[in-house]
């Protein structure tokens, strides 16, 4: 066995005792070098700004060293005396640098950090899991895939150790490695990792453990819209072991269920087309799913079967369950009435922004994440990155509650009037309901149907006067409605009535309980 010492950089390079492998490289800290980072780490966790700042210029100073990268990278996967939030701020320190100053890292140093990496991935703890995972994500990023050949191959066969650290530490990192570098697995070199990654992923689609469940389906997911051939061969496996967890116990491995079903009904609608009624019923069920996680995902396949040329044709049979199911997802959820708790007073004096009231067009997420993509491919001009923004601001707070009114405008604008005998019915009983949520409901699924039906709604509902009383009684307290109003003048402008009258600032002065 050859030993090469390097004693500038205080490494020793062992050969691998089989003689098939890479060196293994062995690093040992400085004491007092080890004790000045442990107390920088701590430093850096304190919130004052000054302390900050000073911790900030010494990771600057250091950076300069390249043994400072061992120290980080040691104290991740190896200080196991210290406790989880100083190892993880380490690490993602570490990502930190690697993203900056990747290519001027000293060869040694870099397989140094691999090495560890590795070694590492099976560690007790969730989040040193999750960051060393992090950390090999970017390395694979900065260094390409090609750089980093024994990479994939020695992930896929961890997946198999009966250990589960080790098994889920492979498999976080390969989820990650997949949502970051898809384009890259579907075309590394002629190896074509994809070509044993997708059908190993599919074999624990039914593991024991949720997590790994989850896991391997959210790796999975990622190469539907890029349509990868290697997901493409197993696209029947992938189906088949789809539908068999599509009851799974757990939530995220539901979410990731439906997040599949939708993007496949977009991409590949053709494979899912014989099952179309089964999968409709499920979605029926997981819209309604307790977990809101899980019923956001689940109503995006609303926004999707929209477009599709089937929609009617499949949704007819079913549109007298999901409408109610609709409505009852634009009611605030728990978490909402949360989050507008110090939002519930006046603000009449308040300007409205311009991204929170004018009428937007909705589409599937899938849809819209191929949209941004494109976008991020040319060029745009400012008009076009204002409306961006603001489409950006919309969907940072994207909810269930969105998603159900932005599928019934959708559907709205699909069925016009055959969706009236089911709608109006549901839009009196919201509208007269004493509980001002659901009172609130009704005004969002007006906005929601303005485009294509609100003339007719509103005769229906005789709406002018509705619409007094209902912002007469409530404009304290249901300020947070005031963008929906301008929603519905955004579907019609057709009077100058309607108009004025869906002006919540006009209506402050209008006298609501007036009958004549």
């Amino acid at each position: 066995m050859e030993a090469l010492y390097r004693r500038s950089s205080g490494f020793v390079a062992t050969s691998d005792k089989s003689g098939g492998g890479p060196p293994i490289m062995n690093w040992q800290p400085d004491e007092a070098g080890l004790a000045q980072i442990i107390q920088l780490l701590k430093e850096s966790q304190i919130s004052k700004t000054e302390v900050q700042k000073a911790v900030q210029q010494k990771l600057e100073s250091l950076n300069q060293y390249p043994d400072f990268n061992n120290y980080l990278i040691f104290v991740l996967t190896k200080l196991m005396s210290e406790d989880e939030p100083t190892r993880s701020l380490s690490g993602l320190i570490l990502k930190n640098n690697v993203k900056a100053h990747f290519s001027s890292f000293p060869d040694e140093v870099k397989a140094f950090i691999k090495q560890e990496c590795v070694t590492a991935i099976g560690d007790p703890s969730s989040l040193i899991r999750a960051t060393v995972g992090i950390l090999i994500t970017t390395i694979a990023k900065k260094g390409d895939l090609s750089n980093w050949p024994e990479l994939l191959p020695l992930l896929s066969q961890l997946m198999d150790s009966p250990d589960f650290y080790t098994c889920e530490g492979a498999f976080g990192a390969l989820q990650k490695i997949c949502e970051d570098l898809a384009d890259q697995l579907d075309n590394v070199g002629p190896s074509q990792p994809l070509n044993y990654l997708i059908p190993k992923f599919l074999q624990f689609f039914r593991h024991q453990h949720a997590v790994i469940r989850s896991h391997a389906i959210a790796c999975v997911n990622q190469f539907i819209i890029y349509r990868s051939q290697a997901l493409v061969t197993h696209m029947g496996p992938f189906v088949e072991n789809l539908f068999a967890v599509a009851g799974d116990e757990d939530s995220e491995v539901r979410k990731n269920v439906c997040r599949a079903i939708v993007m496949l009904l977009e991409i590949r609608t053709e494979q899912l087309l014989p099952s179309i009624h089964s999968i409709v019923e499920y979605m029926l069920l997981r819209t309604q799913d307790q977990d809101e996680s899980v019923a956001l995902e689940a109503c995006e396949v609303w926004l999707t079967l929209a477009e599709h040329p089937h929609c009617v044709e499949a949704l007819s049979p079913y549109m007298n369950r999901l409408v109610p199911v609709l409505l009852n997802g634009m009611k605030y959820s728990d978490t909402d009435m949360m989050t507008l708790k110090g939002d519930l007073e006046d603000d009449a004096n308040v300007p409205d922004r311009e991204s929170s009231i004018k009428p937007r067009h909705h589409h599937s997420k899938t849809h819209s994440q191929q949209h941004e993509e494109a976008a991020e491919g040319s060029g745009s001009d400012d008009d076009d990155d204002d409306e961006d923004d603001d489409f950006a601001d919309f969907l940072s707070d994207w909810n269930i509650r969105k998603c159900s009114a932005a599928a019934l405008d959708c559907l709205s604008n699909v069925f016009k009037q055959d969706l009236l005998p089911i709608l109006l019915p549901l839009l009196k009983e919201t509208l007269s309901s004493p509980q001002w949520e659901i009172k609130e409901s009704g005004i969002l699924a007006l906005g929601a149907v303005a485009e294509g039906l609100l003339v007719i709604v509103m005769e229906s509902l005789f709406l002018p006067l509705s619409l007094c009383r209902l912002y007469g009684r409530h404009n304290t307290s249901l300020a947070r409605a005031s963008s929906f109003p301008y929603w519905l003048s955004g579907g019609s402008k057709s009077t100058g009535e309607i108009y004025c009258l869906l002006d919540t600032k006009s209506l402050c002065s209008v006298d609501c309980y007036s009958t004549t």
